[in-house]
């Protein structure tokens, strides 16, 4: 038994200010040496929506390299993985912050993203990433398509066409189908059905369903949704970065939020599963046209480990 190997690991709740609130995330500082399948492994041995593992860059620009699973496989980008490897980097000394903000680079395996940590009176308060530029890969208006998400979902179809708004594929690194629903109510009696969800994102490109509805729980919210994402091992996730940019871009590009140069709106999420997040966006525009979407919000540490394999 010589031989086993031992890994620090730490865990943070992100998208909150409170333990057990947002999305928890594992995070392993020194992956170095480890193979594909290890790390497949230690995902699914933390069974988290995330586990993510720190490697040194490839490129100098950058201070680390991501490498990000779920349980079942790895995936190119994602949002509260990032937020909550950096707040932790942070923590523990790894990476320097300055007041009142310090920016770095990140890599990850769709290229160089900037992170920034905002900070006062020595404590990080919160941590914003910019996502890729939005890619809007085409509204669905097909009656038999529309017909089929509302009976996936378990809607009638009047409560998302009442909306006005499209259902539409949007990206900001990973493909999401975003669907508007008219009340509060609706999205909250959704039953997801994993492999109905699975074959309508097969269908349409995408990794998951977002749900969202302009009616909130908390009067400083923008919107409420839900998101679901069986096909890569999540059922249902308490609070998605990646897909909270594509929903803001969305938002702002079918102007269901009044639009400014700077566009800031607050998600709420995670609430169906007593897991309540925020998330905060920032969605940049220049003569109607999205120039940068950023995603942030607070995160607070959890659990210190030691995995033995």
């Amino acid at each position: 038994m010589s031989d086993r190997r031992f890994l620090k690991f730490y865990q943070a709740d992100v998208f909150t200010g409170q333990p057990f609130g947002g999305n928890p995330v594992a995070v392993f500082p020194d992956a170095q040496g480890l193979t594909h399948v290890q790390l497949q492994h230690i995902a699914r041995e933390m069974n988290l929506s995330e586990t993510v593992f720190v490697l040194p860059p490839t490129d100098q620009a950058a201070v680390v390299r991501l490498r990000i699973f779920t349980p079942t496989q790895e995936i190119p980008f994602a949002g509260h993985p990032v937020l909550g490897t950096f707040f932790i980097l942070a923590e523990l000394g790894i990476i320097s912050v300055k007041e009142p903000m310090t920016r770095f680079m990140q890599e990850c395996n769709i290229g160089l993203f900037p992170v920034e940590l905002h900070a006062e009176g020595g404590l990080v308060e919160r941590v914003v990433m910019t996502q890729p530029k939005p890619e809007f890969l085409g509204p669905v208006d097909d009656p038999e398509d529309l017909h089929k998400i509302a009976l996936v979902l378990g809607l009638a179809k009047h409560v998302i066409t009442d909306t006005k708004w499209p259902i539409e594929v949007v990206s900001t690194g990973l493909p999401v189908l975003i669907v508007p629903v008219r009340t509060l109510t609706a999205v909250r009696s959704i039953q997801p059905d994993a492999s109905a969800i699975m074959d309508i994102c097969r269908r349409f490109g995408a990794n998951g369903i977002m749900v969202f509805t302009t009616v909130t729980v908390e009067p400083s919210a923008t919107v409420h949704t839900r998101m679901f994402a069986p096909s890569i091992g999540i059922l249902e996730d308490p609070a998605t970065g990646s897909a909270s940019g594509a929903l803001g871009a969305y938002l702002v590009q079918n102007g269901v939020v009044e639009v400014a140069p700077m566009t800031e709106i607050i998600i709420e999420q995670g609430y169906e599963i007593e897991r309540p997040s925020q998330i905060f966006v920032q969605v940049e525009s220049d003569d109607d046209i999205i120039q940068t979407v950023k995603v942030g919000g607070q995160c607070v540490m959890t659990v210190e480990g030691t995995l033995k394999f």
